[in-house]
This record gives C-alpha cells, sequence and structure tokens, in this order.
C-alpha cells in the first residue's frame, strides 16, 4: 500500500523530526553522564543524574517509539518496502535493538537517580552506575547514527523477498494490459457490429425499405 503525497510527507517529517531529535537528546544525556562522573560538586552530581532520570523517561524514550513506529510507517507506505531492501531492514533492527536497550537500562537510571537524591550520596555506588550509563549512552549515540548514515546514503542490495516481488511486479502489469487490451477489443468489435447492423443481403427479400418507393398500379 503506497501513501498519498501529502501522507508520505507528513511522515518523513515526523520521522527525520524524531530521528534527530533522538540523537540530540542521547547526545544530552551523555553529557550529562560526563558531568556526573568529572565534577567534584556533589549538587552538580546531584542534578546531573535527576536529569539524566527525565529524559531518558520523558524525552528518550518517546522520541524512540516515535522513532521506530514513523519508520515502520514510511517502509510500509513507500515502494522502497520493509523487507525489499537491506538498508532498510538494518536500520529497522537498529533502531528497534536501541529501543530494547533504553527499556532494559530505564532500571539502571531510576537506581542512579534516586542514589543522587539520597541526603548522604555514595559516591562509589553512584560512579558505578555512572560509568555504565556512560558506555551504554556512547554505544546508543553510535548505534543510531548508523541508521542516519543508511538513509542518507541509501546503499544498493535487496533481499530474496525484494528481488522476487521485483520480478512480479512486471509480469503482474503485463497480465493487466493483456486484460484490459482484450477487453477494449472486445467492446470495439461489438460497438462495430451494433452500429453497422446486418447486411442487407440477408433481409428478407420483400421488406420494404424505408426509402424506397411504393410500385404503381398498372395501365
Amino acid at each position: 500500500m503506497t501513501m498519498a503525497p501529502r501522507l508520505r510527507k507528513f511522515a518523513l517529517t515526523a520521522h527525520v523530526v524524531s530521528s534527530v531529535g533522538l540523537l540530540g537528546a542521547i547526545a544530552g544525556f551523555l553529557a550529562l553522564a560526563v558531568a556526573g562522573l568529572t565534577s567534584q560538586n556533589d549538587q552538580m552530581v546531584r542534578a546531573a543524574y535527576l536529569a539524566m532520570d527525565l529524559i531518558a523517561r520523558f524525552v528518550i524514550l518517546a522520541l524512540a517509539f516515535a522513532s521506530l513506529l514513523t519508520g515502520l510507517i514510511q517502509s510500509v507506505g513507500t515502494p522502497w518496502g520493509l523487507f525489499r531492501h537491506y538498508w532498510v531492514l538494518v536500520r529497522l533492527l537498529l533502531t528497534a535493538f536501541a529501543t530494547i536497550v533504553l527499556l532494559v537500562k530505564m532500571e539502571l537510571i531510576g537506581y542512579a537517580a534516586r542514589l543522587s537524591a539520597e541526603t548522604t550520596v555514595s559516591r562509589a555506588d553512584l560512579r558505578a552506575a555512572g560509568i555504565q550509563l556512560l558506555i551504554h549512552a556512547s554505544g546508543g549515540l553510535l548505534v543510531l547514527l548508523v541508521p542516519a548514515v543508511l538513509a542518507i546514503y541509501k546503499p544498493p542490495g535487496m533481499t530474496r523477498y525484494g528481488w522476487r516481488k521485483q520480478h512480479e511486479q512486471p509480469a503482474l502489469s503485463q497480465s493487466i494490459l493483456s486484460s484490459w487490451a482484450a477487453n477494449f477489443q472486445a467492446r470495439h468489435h461489438w460497438l462495430a457490429e451494433s452500429v453497422s447492423g446486418p447486411p442487407i443481403s440477408a433481409q428478407e427479400p420483400d421488406r420494404k425499405l424505408p426509402c424506397q418507393l411504393p410500385t404503381p398500379p398498372p395501365g
């Protein structure tokens, strides 16, 4: 199913905005993770991990699902298809993988935020959690950069399903055209017969034609 041009542009805009926003949100999360690990100010450390929890829950998670959903709509509703090209399939798998890892690590992000909110901060435990978050944020940013590059360059390469669909399409189009041509020819033949009518020789010999004058009486 191919979307209408306006709907396709709207879906493309939503996908680009959500994908770019996701990269920016993860970059901000990464900056806060670095600040939480390197700062010697306890207030700065607390604020960094609390902000990371808010960004992850209300920004990164929402943009990740939006990017995944709009990517699916773009694939299904355009001629690119979902399983026809390797670059589309790789983009989908990487985005899904990053979203699943984010869901798994939400507990760790919440744990670090709870530690930072305590009266006495355990710097050792908080540092251990911060290192894990820094590693995962860096890996997530690199993973999500790959779909962005693939969307720009669109490297060639079709899956077996894509090759099969590509070869089926001309055969289907040829069959439709042949059916239309046969139907048109039959209608044209029927119209020609209905206009011309049966030949005069086939009519009754004693039937008078509309333009024939009556025979005068003898004498």
